[in-house]
């Protein structure tokens, strides 16, 4: 059995799930409203300030939507409570971010700057340092929707495995390669 899809999510106080027709549940919290539509084979119940999500048999398609919908639930749940937050990291000489608004403005050493809009469920903020790389910080309730725009930024200038110059996040370990000259 599906060990994360056993596993019950706990409502806080403040936040409220609902399961409309056609199995769309909605999450409702102190940071916002999130939906999303569950397989209709898939039953959920609460009890007790507590959502357990059940399958009907151990196919291997129940198998696999059982765990993925908890999750995404329990994604919703803390999104809606705490919001998540992540960081990238410019690295290069030269490389530049500033932001208007929703609105970033990137010098990542091509020859004109990218501008890129960032959805308006999403809180952008960037950060440079004399001596330090820029660093943006995204955060929201959406843990997909942060996921999908912090890929899509990284995306612009992959970080290179000889310098490590590029866009990457906080922390992030690249696995680094040695020169021509370092292999005779």
């Amino acid at each position: 059995m599906s060990r994360i899809g056993r596993k019950p999510v706990e409502i806080p106080s403040g936040v409220t799930i609902t399961v409309g027709k056609d199995n769309l549940v909605t999450v409702k919290g102190p940071k916002g409203e999130l939906k999303q539509q569950i397989d209709r084979d898939i039953k959920m119940e609460v009890k007790d300030n507590v959502l357990e999500v059940n399958r009907p048999t151990d196919q291997i398609r129940h198998r696999a939507m059982h765990g993925l919908y908890r999750a995404l639930i329990g994604n919703m749940v803390k999104g809606v409570t705490d919001g998540f937050t992540k960081q990238l990291e410019l690295v290069g000489v030269g490389y530049k971010a500033a932001n208007q608004g929703n609105v970033l403005d990137l010098a990542l050493g091509y020859s004109h700057n990218i501008i890129f809009d960032v959805p308006k469920e999403l809180k952008v903020e960037t950060i440079t340092e004399k001596g330090k790389n820029p660093i943006i910080t995204l955060s929201g309730s959406d843990n997909q929707l942060l996921g999908q725009v912090c890929a899509k930024i990284r995306s612009l200038r992959k970080p290179e495995p000889y310098k490590g110059k590029g866009v990457k996040f906080v922390g992030e370990v690249l696995r680094r390669k040695a020169g021509k000259s370092a292999g005779k």
